[in-house]
């Protein structure tokens, strides 16, 4: 990075004492700029959507859990997902199968002319009246994402379907979803004998941090390990 070389070259010509002031403020006032611009939180907030540094559509999870998964591969996975857009067109491009859920009949009609074909978009209300009629209880999913709708009620019709080594994701799992200080989703995993993995960090376009958690039993295909650590140095990490 140019800033680093440029730093290294004051140390060089200029006192310690001073250069590392001026290191100091350097990484101070460059390091937000350089997350806005590397993960496309700039370019997502003035768009008001959720993209990459190259404009692609990202989820509006945080982004460390958005760096596990695009890390990962999903070839010959089928995802299901309550609440779609930005994250409905990401999943499409790497999972086999998208099945998707969604309750804002004017964001239905925006989504889905830019769907593909392995991709399922549902017209529903809020509480999944007719999930059952639209997902047979005999299918299975790798990935099941809450993330809109009534998340309890999504959870909870959901549960049965999630395939062995599987995993729920759900997004803003710090918040209530039920009354005040309870947290039935949370609690209904954990009831149920699920493991968590909390995300905690910023995601796309957003000012303030929230939390992104992975629920899973026993094992999960996202933490077996057969891929390795990525350098994250480089320009353009958040691109596909």
């Amino acid at each position: 990075m140019l800033a680093h070389r440029a730093f290294a070259h004051l140390q060089r010509v200029m006192p310690r004492r001073v250069s590392r002031v001026l290191r100091s403020l350097g990484t101070a006032f460059l390091t937000p700029f350089y997350f806005a611009r590397t993960t496309g939180h700039f370019r997502s907030s003035l768009a008001s959507k959720a993209l990459d540094v190259s404009g692609a559509p990202i989820p509006w999870y945080t982004y460390p859990a958005i760096e596990l998964l695009r890390n990962k591969s999903f070839r010959g996975r089928r995802v299901l997902e309550f609440g779609a857009g930005q994250s409905t067109l990401w999943w499409s491009q790497r999972a086999e199968h998208v099945t998707s859920f969604e309750a804002d009949p004017e964001w239905y009609e925006y989504v889905l002319p830019q769907l593909p074909q392995n991709t399922l978009l549902h017209l529903v209300d809020n509480q999944l009246s007719d999930f059952e009629h639209l997902v047979p209880s005999s299918e299975r999913f790798d990935v099941i994402v809450i993330d809109g709708l009534g998340r309890l009620t999504a959870a909870t019709k959901s549960r049965h379907l999630l395939a062995p080594g599987g995993v729920f994701l759900l997004d803003n799992s710090e918040g209530y979803w039920g009354p005040e200080g309870t947290y039935p989703v949370v609690d209904l995993f954990r009831e149920c004998g699920y493991a968590r993995v909390d995300f905690y960090g910023f995601s796309p376009g957003n000012s303030l941090q929230h939390c992104t958690s992975l629920f899973f039993r026993d094992s999960c295909f996202l933490f077996e390990a057969e891929d390795h650590p990525v350098s994250l140095g480089t320009l353009g990490r958040y691109q596909a």
